[in-house]
């Protein structure tokens, strides 16, 4: 890999630095380039792995990516102790708020699946249809998402 990196730094004149490397494994795969201006080369770069046989809604699911920055694909894969800190930092928020101590539990976990809600993929809510989540819209397009990364120039 760094012999790729080094012959492009010299064929672009530039110093090129690798910071992430993802791998993503899947039976098919849509790949997603975001220009955040016309001007530049595209500095979001998104890759989906999808089972299925409707490639335009893959790249579809692609784009929301490049625009949500989801973290991980299902809620099962945010880790505990990132859902625990999340749980602490919200309750004191919602203490400060000086809301009912009885509805506490109840707000709280609202505020925590929010959180959950946004850096699973297949939970947020489509970018296409707010309506439906990202895992409806796939199971409408008869695809499956296997996995995604989203990686973005500078990051």
């Amino acid at each position: 890999m760094l012999e790729v990196v080094n012959e492009s730094a010299a064929a672009l004149g530039e110093k090129l630095e690798v910071r992430t490397v993802r791998r993503v494994e899947g039976s098919a795969f849509e790949i997603y380039l975001h220009k955040t201006s016309q001007d530049l080369p595209p500095q979001i770069a998104v890759v989906i792995a999808y089972e299925g046989d409707n490639a335009a809604e893959a790249r579809s699911i692609a784009q929301h990516v490049a625009f949500a920055n989801p973290t991980y694909l299902t809620r099962d894969e945010v880790p505990a102790d990132e859902i625990a800190k999340e749980r602490a930092t919200v309750e004191a928020i919602t203490r400060e708020e000086g809301k009912p101590e009885a509805a506490l539990p109840k707000i709280v976990e609202g505020r925590v699946n929010a959180y959950i809600k946004q850096v699973s993929l297949l939970d947020q809510d489509y970018a296409k249809d707010n309506k439906i989540s990202v895992a409806k819209a796939a199971e409408n397009a008869g695809i499956t998402i296997q996995g995604f990364a989203r990686v973005k120039v500078g990051a």
